[in-house]
């Protein structure tokens, strides 16, 4: 869990700021993001075929 230190005389809205950035860095809004919405297991499977098959192509095309 990220974590700031509130400077002296800092405005709450920059610390909050840095607090926002630091939890993007550590991957924790994309992972909220994620499990916003249940996935059946079905779909976690296609979605993850569909991303292999277009890093294939995409690595296929660079090679030509």
């Amino acid at each position: 869990m990220p974590g700031i230190r509130v400077r002296e005389g800092e405005p709450f809205e920059r610390a909050l700021k840095r607090f926002t950035k630091s939890c993007e860095k550590a991957g924790l809004m994309s992972d909220i993001k994620k499990h916003q919405q249940y996935e059946k297991p079905s779909e976690l499977k296609r979605r993850k075929a569909n991303v292999a098959r277009r890093k294939l192509r995409k690595i296929q095309i660079m090679e030509r």
